[in-house]
């Protein structure tokens, strides 16, 4: 079976991490593609560089050579893709901007990944991440606990804006090419970093009024007391684990190495995890409260101020279980708790560096990494693909020499002027890129539902079957839900009864795309294993997310997890944290799960470019998300060992030129050239950085970035994201969404839930010529049971037998409540 983007050209101007990303996402579903860089090489020597480069061919132009540029414009005229991550006006600089390759090629997908929107008034700002993290709370939202202990800002080494404009960039470039499959024409997409950053950390702004208090944590109480009483956030490490949940923290084991326990608000997980450490009938004899999380709270039994069955517990329950449950880690090392977990279906990871992840059984044997033998840093170990087909072998192409594709490349253009391929069918362009296609959606907590949601925005219609009982509780299904589940119709069908079957039997000959997360043996228990759909559609796309899944198979590949656990295991949660004894969990929510998310859209959108015949199960996994997000450390070579990783609290960036800084007026960030930066400052080049720090804090952000904008170095103040929603908020009742303005924040005021919830608009996309549309706001589950089967034929009297059997329903609570209070 071949990939899905066999025969699609791609051409590769990007530099850094968010171009030559999107084109490795390409690259790694069949797509050729043609790196061009600039006399020189790549503008980032690290080995990082060279892994976003695996795969690809090579060739130098210099395009402030007027030859070059006609040698540019003929490989447009006969590509199917370009990518370039430049300020906007800069391709059009040389003659090679959006405009200026449609012109030449109607049929191509040209996608630019500025730092900021070509309509902001930034856009002339060199954007790099850390400016981009700075102008969207990346360095002020990075988790509850650096809240609390007042690390503010808080500076992260990882290119989120860059991972998610990838994975969004990719996404639009595949949207594209199916749209071209219908219309015939290509389009232009901008995918700004800002807006992209703002998407991927849409769980750290959404906001839902009157949220009752039960769904807050114990950090979330410390806050607002703290807050409220004019207390500082001084919080230390050691404090903190106290305010943490039982089933959302780390413990010591034997070996003395930490344990990340991470199975919270499943109907079965925490219990199994209690019975595995062998103290869960001590928990049952002192009376854990063990209510139904979808009662409303003052319907619980007396004295009950917490359910086992829902996050968070109390401060009491909390105390006592860490208590009982840090006693039982002592027993086994962590890596053997590891194991144990794993066996039994519990998610649990023990924690390791980046480099320890790499360097262990599972990753090298699932395909997650792979060695190259790389023309620059001799053998190298890389990340292997982030999205894949079922069925790929392990392994990868290294980077090639630079320019060694010339020749080549050079042989293979039609000669003459170049002169684009004909526009194909005459349909108009426009229109929502995805209409008439359905989804199925069969997936649960966040990853997999972000897939649905993030495609509904493209005209496709989505329908969630989940079961008629809950898995997970009303925070992780119904609050993250909001953002989570917009677009969709929700049916309530238990799939593996003989009637939930039957509905599963109808539905599946009308969608085009199943999308799950789960391993393959809960695919075949609910009837959706690939066989079985190809003999009742050939053509649906079937889309898997799992935890720790890769190309080949590894000794996790079935393993249960979710976003923290394989925070923890990959590096990301000891990085953040400073080391192996204080690691923190990386943003409050979401940030592997949403970028998994992008790319099982990515995923779906490729499959339906390249639909044939028979249609390819396409795949991605949380494991290989979590990479693309530590790229630029995701690398194992000679001297590895002695690459510097900033990490911890007290991180403020990279080097002097590259850093936090406190003004007159507030904190920002700064990037540029730490010997500019000096010059402008009328210092020697080899000025302490307390000195700097010093000078800094004379005069007010604007007058910094006036007097060092001119010397090429970027100023930008370091925003809350509560703030940029404050200023940029509109009403859903006052008309349409400015889909294409910067930092748009929608309060959704005739919620189905009764509340105002706000949430970051669908903003990151923008194609110039198809459409994207407002999702409809998530439903309450349950509110399309009967509509929807009414429509596959089942009848009033057989819906209701189905009913009263328990194999579909109508909502999770006996009232119909959206959400429990």
């Amino acid at each position: 079976m071949s990939s899905p983007l066999h025969g699609i050209r791609v051409l590769d101007f990007g530099q850094y991490v968010a171009g030559p990303a999107v084109a490795l996402l390409l690259a790694d579903l069949g797509a050729e593609v043609i790196r061009i860089d600039p006399p020189g090489g790549p503008r980032w020597a690290s080995p990082a560089a060279a892994a976003l480069n695996a795969g690809k061919k090579s060739i130098v132009l210099d395009l402030t050579e007027p030859a070059d540029v006609t040698t540019a414009r003929r490989l447009v005229a006969g590509a199917d893709v370009v990518v370039e991550n430049f300020r906007p006006g800069v391709m059009a600089g040389f003659g090679l901007g959006p405009e200026d390759t449609l012109a030449l090629n109607p049929r191509v997908i040209h996608l630019s990944l500025p730092g900021f929107a070509a309509a902001d008034p930034r856009r002339e700002l060199p954007a790099w991440e850390g400016i981009v993290l700075a102008a969207t709370g990346g360095f002020t939202d990075m988790g509850l606990n650096r809240i609390l202990m007042g690390a503010d800002p808080s500076y992260t080494p990882l290119p989120l804006a860059s991972a998610y404009a990838a994975a969004l960039g990719a996404l639009a470039v595949g949207a594209g090419l199916a749209a071209r499959r219908r219309t015939g024409r290509g389009d232009a997409f901008e995918v700004p970093l800002a807006e992209a950053v703002l998407e991927g950390l849409a769980f750290n702004s959404l906001a839902v009024s009157d949220l009752p208090p039960r769904y807050l944590s114990l950090r979330e109480h410390e806050i607002a007391r703290r807050r409220a009483a004019g207390e500082p956030m001084d919080l230390t490490y050691e404090r903190l684990q106290e305010l943490l949940d039982p089933f959302y923290r780390s413990y010591p084991c034997q070996d003395g190495r930490l344990f990340y326990h991470c199975c919270p608000a499943h109907r079965t997980h925490a219990i199994r995890s209690l019975q595995l450490l062998g103290i869960w009938d001590t928990v049952l004899a002192e009376g854990i409260p063990m209510a139904d999380s979808y009662l409303s709270s003052d319907s619980w039994p007396d004295g009950a101020d917490c359910t086992l069955l829902a996050y968070p517990l109390s401060a009491h329950w909390a105390a006592r279980l860490s208590e009982l449950i840090a006693a039982a880690f002592l027993r086994h090392p962590a890596e053997e708790w590891e194991r144990r977990f794993d066996a039994a279906g519990i998610p649990g990871a023990a924690h390791r560096s980046t480099l320890e992840w790499m360097r262990s059984e599972h990753p090298r044997a699932a395909g997650l990494v792979t060695t190259v033998d790389d023309p620059v840093h001799g053998e190298l170990t890389v990340p292997g693909p982030v999205v894949w087909t079922e069925g790929t072998p392990p392994g990868r192409r290294p980077a090639p020499a630079l320019d060694a594709d010339r020749a080549a490349i050079l042989a293979g253009l039609p000669p003459g002027p170049p002169t684009g391929p004909p526009p194909g069918p005459s349909a108009e362009p426009g229109g929502l890129p995805l209409a008439g296609i359905r989804i199925l959606d069969v997936t649960n907590v966040i990853a997999g539902p972000v897939i649905g949601a993030t495609l509904a925005r493209f005209g496709a219609e989505v329908v969630k079957i989940d079961p008629p009982t809950p898995g997970f509780d009303p925070y992780h299904t119904v609050v993250i839900g909001m953002h989570s589940q917009r677009g969709k119709r929700s049916v309530l069908a238990d799939l593996r009864t003989p009637a939930g079957r039957e509905v599963l039997d109808r539905l599946l000959p009308t969608v085009d795309v199943v999308t799950f997360n789960g391993s393959e043996r809960q695919l075949g228990d609910l009837g959706l294993d690939p066989r079985r759909l190809r003999e009742i559609r050939p053509e649906i796309v079937l889309v898997r997310v799992d935890a720790y899944g890769g190309p080949g198979h590894g000794p996790r590949s079935h393993a249960a997890g979710y976003d923290d656990n394989v925070q923890a295991c990959t590096g990301i949660m000891t990085r953040f944290g400073g080391g192996p004894g204080t690691p923190e969990e990386h943003a409050h929510l979401g940030t592997i799960d949403a970028l998994a998310g992008f790319c099982g859209a990515f995923a779906v959108v490729a499959a339906l470019a390249g639909r044939g015949e028979h249609a390819p199960v396409m795949r991605t996994s949380l494991a290989a998300a979590g990479q693309l997000l530590q790229i630029p450390f995701l690398f194992d070579g000679a001297g590895r060992d002695d690459v510097p990783e900033p990490g911890g609290p007290d991180v403020l960036g990279e080097h002097a030129g590259y850093r936090c800084y406190p003004a007159a007026d507030g904190w920002f960030f700064l990037a540029g050239p730490a010997d500019a930066v000096a010059a402008a400052l009328g210092l020697d080049a080899a000025a302490p950085q307390d000195l700097l720090v010093t000078r800094f804090r004379e005069q007010p952000v604007e007058a910094w970035a006036e007097l060092l904008g001119p010397h090429g170095v970027a100023v930008h103040r370091i925003e809350r994201i509560a703030e940029l929603r404050s200023r940029r908020l509109v009403r859903q009742s006052t008309g349409p969404v400015p889909l294409r303005d910067s930092a748009v924040f929608v309060r959704h005021d005739r919620h189905p839930s009764g509340r105002e919830v706000d949430l970051i608009a669908p903003q990151a996309v923008r194609p110039r010529h198809a459409a994207v549309r407002m999702p409809s706001d998530a439903p309450r589950y349950g509110a399309h049971t009967r509509e929807v089967l009414a429509e596959l034929g089942f009848t009033p009297a057989e819906i209701e037998a189905m009913a009263a059997d328990g194999a579909v329903a109508d909502g999770w609570t006996t009232d119909h409540t959206y959400l429990p209070t």
